[in-house]
């Protein structure tokens, strides 16, 4: 499933743009493979999105339609061993952590990957990772949502982009990988994958989220000096259904009542609100210090070591179910999809 991003760019007058015909350019680049990889690759086939999307601009319904066209095609009468979805690396991570929580349970692979330089390019990473994706697309015993790249296989929900530049620009600082390629094949490490033969049947989670207009939940880092009055205007909107915090270290946050009245009036209101550190590796573990205490009464749920993708689609995707705000939160602090 091609949607967009650097891979399939080509060249223009202003610099690199959306390239077309992607399948026969897949193709042709496969081809440049030895003739032993090239016989071992898993049969395929490619769905060109016609408006491609460029990741910085892409959107919670962009994330839904991919979800949508994947489970469409997951019980279509081809059967489909696993889905490869190429997508721009800037919003990848949000896009994989999404999918994860929209096909919770699904028995087979999503395999979402890109690239840092186009397929055409010299010296590019594109063919190795489609190649990679493709290879752990097939496997049987991968039954979730995960990312891939320069070789590394990762939970979709505890991915992050990690650099702008490098072939090796993602990581997963929470969680172990879930396998590599050694050899040229793909290798899955045992028991750090979801088991989906003992949680029953797929359990797809499409709701509307559309519905929710723009920007529904809105992320806010804490910095020193920070106006509970500014914190109001976030939070109170009347548009706004929560907020995914970024605290100090285990769980900190100013010794300020006003502030903290501003968190519980929101909580109060119905709106999700959760917090993890700053810190990009660790858990926040609210209470420890007493700095953190007003986040516990205030009713701020903790976010663990999720990722700030992991944490902020979670919250989208509560946010378009028609659930009580006590079973939203009870969701929230709920393991879904490997990502708490």
């Amino acid at each position: 499933m091609y949607t967009g991003g650097t891979l399939g760019m080509v060249p223009g007058e202003r610099g690199l743009i959306p390239g077309k015909n992607i399948e026969q350019r897949l193709r042709n680049a496969l081809s440049q493979l030895p003739p032993d990889r090239q016989a071992s690759l898993p049969d395929f086939e490619v769905l060109e999105y016609t408006q491609p999307i460029d990741s910085s601009a892409a959107t919670p319904a962009d994330w839904q339609r991919l979800a949508r066209d994947i489970a469409e095609r997951y019980s279509d009468p081809v059967t489909y061993a696993g889905f490869v979805v190429l997508h721009g690396t800037d919003t990848l991570a949000w896009t994989a952590a999404s999918l994860a929580y929209q096909l919770q349970g699904i028995d087979r692979p999503v395999i979402v990957t890109g690239a840092q330089l186009p397929l055409e390019a010299e010296g590019s990473d594109a063919l190795n990772n489609v190649e990679t994706a493709l290879r752990f697309a097939a496997l049987p015993s991968l039954q979730e949502v995960a990312v891939c790249f320069a070789g590394k296989l990762m939970r979709g929900v505890c991915t992050r982009k990690w650099d702008t530049h490098r072939f090796d620009g993602f990581a997963s600082p929470n969680y172990p990988l879930l396998g590599e390629m050694v050899d040229c094949a793909p290798v899955l490490y045992p028991s750090r994958g979801l088991e989906v033969q003992q949680r029953g049947l797929p359990r797809f989670e499409l709701p509307d989220y559309a519905a929710l207009g723009t920007s529904p939940i809105v992320r806010i880092a804490l910095w020193p000096g920070m106006s509970p009055r500014l914190l109001a205007n976030w939070l109170l909107d009347e548009n706004v259904h929560g907020a995914l915090l970024e605290v100090w270290g285990s769980g900190n946050i100013p010794d300020d009542r006003e502030l903290a009245g501003v968190f519980a009036q929101a909580v109060g209101e119905g709106k999700l609100l959760a917090a993890i550190s700053q810190c990009p590796q660790g858990p926040v573990s609210i209470g420890t210090y007493a700095a953190g205490q007003a986040l516990i009464e205030a009713g701020v749920m903790a976010g663990d070591a999720m990722t700030p993708e992991a944490a902020m689609t979670k919250l989208i995707h509560l946010s378009a179910q028609p659930l009580s705000s006590e079973e939203k939160r009870k969701r929230f602090l709920t393991s879904l999809a490997g990502e708490r």
